[in-house]
């Protein structure tokens, strides 16, 4: 596993984490996708980037793991990396 692929994939995955669950977008694009999500299931969860980090995750993960057992440790890694981010990034 080469570090500097997953710390790219981490980044990455923290950037899409963060604009759908944080910012408006262009031409507040996403905050219309939050908005037309509502308060159900998919509402709730671009509200929460925590939550959502773990399905953002999935696709990096299966981009460079070789088996399902290092898929499941990178989805969870990755996620924990968008976690850790946030925490750090978080103005509140």
């Amino acid at each position: 596993m080469d570090p500097f692929l997953f710390f790219m994939e981490v980044l990455a995955a923290w950037r899409i984490t963060h604009l759908l669950a944080k910012e408006d977008g262009p031409f507040d694009s996403i905050f219309l996708l939050r908005k037309t999500a509502g308060a159900g299931f998919f509402g709730s969860l671009l509200d929460c980037p925590y939550c959502l980090s773990l399905w953002v995750a999935v696709p990096f993960a299966a981009c460079i793991a070789h088996s399902w057992k290092e898929g499941v440790l990178l989805w969870l890694s990755i996620s924990g990396g968008i976690c850790l981010l946030e925490k750090l990034t978080n103005k509140t």
